[in-house]
């Protein structure tokens, strides 16, 4: 009966490790590889095209706000601006030409 048990639990582990091994080799077949390479670039495309989709809602959120500040006379400012756009030649240490 001992015997018997162990001959089962040799078969099982005998089969996990065919199929395991199976399933590694088939990764390194042409068509294994083709499919690796097809699952990562669907999801590099996903990921630029999810990127986009931010950048535009970003684009269109900014714009609208442009457009009412622009209908109410509003100044939005210019905070977003660099110091060389503002005229302001003070480098990062606030001293007059320290660039």
């Amino acid at each position: 009966m001992k015997r018997l048990l162990w001959l089962g639990v040799g078969l099982a582990v005998g089969a996990i490790v065919v199929r395991k091994l199976t399933r590694t080799a088939d990764q390194f077949t042409p068509s294994g590889i083709v499919t690796t390479l097809s699952q990562s670039a669907g999801g590099l495309v996903e990921s630029l095209r999810s990127f986009v989709d931010d950048v535009r809602d970003g684009m269109a959120e900014r714009e609208t706000q442009i457009h009412e500040a622009f209908a109410a006379g509003q100044y939005l400012g210019d905070e977003h601006l660099g110091d060389e756009y503002l005229g302001d030649d003070s480098g990062p240490d606030g001293r007059e030409g320290s660039r």
